[in-house]
């Protein structure tokens, strides 16, 4: 079984490092699994990059011009469609001959046009598609929020400007996705229940299959080492409470860090041991800008490369935050919950999935701060350290291991 993955970027982004360890997993389970991507970061042998042109960045630049003109010239929505209007025929390049079966992943930004998608899909190679995010059944949104119009036609799509004079871009691409979908024979996977339940309420997947697989992690990479020595190797504080939030673009409105702002206030106002203050510890691009008046101290760090550092990073700090709005399976919830920290998060998406509400960590009810608040206060108790650390271990070593996943997708490529 010769399996192609193919995803926009080798390791950037949530779906891209979701995809690389599925490749991962899936050759360590023995299934014969390679990677195509648009943006190769490393010289791993498995990962393979389209041919590199002066068109492919004109491509993603002409798609960014088309919504921004569509859109009201609103910049804050420009990354939340994705048109598929161009893209690079990866059909004829041998890693695609080669191959049994078609996995695709996240291929937007220009990296595939729906014109693209129905070559993939006419191929007569059977195709599977891991849902990272809910684009592949809406007509152009990543998150489609409170609308539902996907569950019968996507129109006037409110992130395009909605306007009636114009022709409707979302209209166009949903049916046209409606059109591709009954071509080639098509599983498609959620990464979380939720996602996948959602994508079953679409117009677009009516009769198609639909399943649920999570993410895979290394659990030998991702596990428990000693707190105090991975602090010291960070230059950590190593008597505060430390309280992590991460995010590829921290100030991104969409992770919620004005939430966690107002949460860790009130966590502040409510404390009566003040020898017990924590430090926010926050990562990621843009992490120096986050200027707000916190009451806690903080400390900034930009981006952390090797994985190895973020497993220190988990295992040094007592509690991992993520106050998202949207999200689907996070794999920074994976990779704390596998290093034995406890999280706390929001009730949105596929979160309630991975957290157990107080057992690996708290659960908080959507946008309610003070909720938050009360979660991260209830997993810093001390007398709770050592039962919320053998349940988050666990429930990785239960759901989310690499032969686990492997074994599911295995079980879909066979059939």
């Amino acid at each position: 079984m010769r399996v192609l993955l193919i995803n926009t970027s080798e390791r950037v982004g949530g779906a891209a490092i979701a995809a690389n360890r599925l490749m991962e997993a899936l050759k360590r389970n023995g299934v014969k699994a390679q990677m195509l991507v648009r943006d190769r970061q490393t010289q791993q042998l498995t990962v393979s990059a389209v041919r590199q042109s002066w068109l492919l960045p004109m491509k993603f630049l002409w798609e960014r011009m088309v919504i921004f003109l569509r859109n009201g010239w609103n910049r804050k929505r420009m990354w939340q469609v994705d048109l598929a209007n161009v893209g690079t025929d990866v059909t004829s390049m041998p890693e695609f001959q080669y191959a049994d079966v078609i996995h695709l992943h996240w291929v937007n930004q220009g990296f595939l046009s729906l014109a693209d998608l129905q070559k993939i899909l006419t191929s007569g190679k059977p195709v599977v598609v891991t849902m990272h995010d809910e684009w592949y059944f809406t007509g152009v949104c990543h998150y489609s929020g409170a609308c539902e119009r996907y569950k019968t036609t996507c129109q006037a799509c409110p992130l395009m400007g909605g306007r009636t004079w114009l022709p409707d871009l979302a209209q166009k691409v949903f049916n046209k996705k409606k059109q591709l979908y009954g071509m080639g024979k098509l599983t498609f996977v959620g990464c979380s229940q939720w996602m996948a339940s959602m994508a079953r309420e679409s117009s677009l997947l009516k009769g198609i299959r639909v399943e649920s697989i999570p993410n895979a992690i290394n659990t030998e990479l991702f596990r428990p080492t000693d707190k105090d020595l991975a602090r010291e190797s960070l230059g950590l504080p190593k008597d505060a409470p430390l309280i992590l939030f991460s995010a590829q673009r921290t100030t991104d409105p969409r992770k919620g860090f004005a939430l966690l702002t107002e949460a860790l206030r009130l966590l502040d106002e409510s404390m009566t041991d003040q020898s017990q203050r924590p430090t926010l510890v926050v990562v990621g691009g843009q992490s120096d800008k986050i200027d707000v008046a916190l009451p806690f101290p903080v400390v900034s760090i930009k981006y952390l490369e090797k994985e190895t550092d973020m497993v220190s990073l988990y295992n040094a700090v007592d509690v991992y935050v993520t106050p998202s709005l949207e999200d689907n399976l996070p794999n920074t919830v994976m990779e704390s919950l596998a290093c034995g920290t406890p999280c706390v998060g929001f009730r949105v998406g596929g979160i309630p999935e991975m957290i157990d509400h107080q057992q690996n960590g708290y659960v908080a009810n959507y946008k309610d701060a003070a909720d938050l608040a009360e979660g991260i206060r209830w997993t810093l108790a001390p007398e709770r350290r050592e039962s919320l650390h053998e349940a988050a271990r666990k429930k990785v070593m239960e759901n989310y291991t690499e032969q686990r996943v492997a074994r599911l997708y295995s079980e879909i490529y066979e059939s």
